[in-house]
């Protein structure tokens, strides 16, 4: 499924105007359920829906190692469209109460829906020592990810987090109108080859926010780098957590804002 859509648009320029069509980010609400109960919708960018439902388990507190999830299985019929089961393994009982919002999350906010901030802080590993990564490095992984966004290229509307090894190789990368999301679709395809995800660094195309600190860390990861800000509380989090957060990430440089021994 395309990550774009056409739409016919007036187009406003120096010399005059004129009518075109133009390539939108395509947004549109996926439902995810457990036991047959929906726990939650969530507006996302179509595509890699598997992967955000594994992802949004593990990051969410639903599941704690991704063994414990069978399988993502869209429902069947026209009805079924644009919703997924949550299959678990043998022995696992969840109540999907625990876990239901109280309504949709939009693409962004990643912790619409919670009842309360408490309830956002899910109980993290300890963070792990490395990776250490070179400074100099760190602004050619966001490069390597700004030529790797085609979705980005097509509409220039979608969010993207990717993840780099100890060697400077970008494993994947995830585009979503959602920064959440797009962490969520990473999250997901690497746990199906690694877990918990350590010794890994993260770039993000925007900024750096609490739920995207929450994640990481629910995920066993400790190195997060944003093209732009972090917010305060993420940062409080990180500190908290024991995370190293960049942001303004350039090959020229950019600010670290917590556990600055990761990178040199």
């Amino acid at each position: 499924m395309s990550s774009s859509s056409s739409r016919r648009i007036v187009r406003v320029g120096s010399g005059g105007r004129d009518e075109r069509d133009d390539l939108l980010p395509t947004e549109e609400p996926v439902e995810f359920r457990l036991v047959g109960v929906p726990i939650a919708v969530l507006m996302r960018t179509p595509g890699q829906d598997e992967d955000l439902g594994r992802g949004f388990a593990l990051t969410e507190g639903i599941i704690f190692r991704p063994s414990e999830l069978v399988e993502v299985r869209a429902l069947p019929g026209e009805d079924g469209a644009g919703r997924y089961e949550l299959i678990m393994a043998d022995g696992v009982d969840i109540d999907p109460e625990q876990f239901r919002r109280n309504f949709y999350a939009t693409s962004s906010c990643g912790v619409c829906g919670k009842a309360s901030i408490d309830s956002v802080r899910i109980a993290a590993p300890p963070s792990p020592t490395g990776p250490i990564v070179a400074a100099a490095r760190l602004g050619e992984y966001m490069e390597t990810m700004r030529q790797s966004q085609s979705g980005f290229s097509e509409s220039g509307g979608l969010h993207a987090a990717a993840a780099f090894d100890g060697t400077g190789k970008m494993l994947a990368l995830r585009e979503d109108i959602g920064r959440h999301n797009a962490m969520d679709k990473l999250v997901g395809h690497l746990s199906m080859q690694r877990w918990p995800l350590e010794e890994l660094t993260i770039t993000l195309s925007g900024r750096v926010s609490f739920e995207l600190v929450q994640k990481a860390a629910v995920a066993g990861l400790s190195v997060l780098a944003g093209v732009s800000a972090a917010s305060s509380l993420a940062v409080d989090l990180a500190d908290e957590l024991g995370l190293t957060v960049a942001g303004f990430v350039r090959p020229g440089g950019f600010n670290i804002y917590t556990h600055s021994h990761r990178i040199v």
